[in-house]
């Protein structure tokens, strides 16, 4: 597989992808949807919810908060995350753009 070439893609593309990776597994999904639920979460609530290792649950937090999906913060000296809203709610926008488009592409290829 070939390497990626640098400044090929738009600072949008770059980010969407970085958020459909982080995306792309469904204990990440699950964790959002959880935190969806709640204001804030704790890793040890996660746990309970998803039915992870607690070890396992702080991976993918990690990966979301790599992407910028959650964001973390220090509470009684535990660490609690909620969802960036506006970070998703970037990445809903682009991808209802794209399938608006796309509806309105006429084509009979598939």
């Amino acid at each position: 597989m070939g390497a990626t070439k640098t400044g090929f893609y738009t600072e949008q593309q770059e980010a969407m992808a970085t958020i459909t990776k982080a995306l792309g597994h469904p204990a990440r999904i699950a964790i959002i949807q959880e935190l969806a639920k709640n204001s804030a979460c704790q890793c040890g609530e996660l746990v309970l919810s998803v039915g992870l290792a607690q070890s396992t649950i702080s991976q993918h937090l990690k990966e979301l908060k790599n992407a910028g999906l959650i964001k973390g913060s220090l509470t009684d000296d535990r660490p609690c995350y909620c969802l960036d809203r506006e970070k998703l709610a970037e990445a809903a926008s682009f991808l209802k753009e794209t399938m608006l488009q796309a509806s309105m592409q006429v084509s009979d290829c598939c």
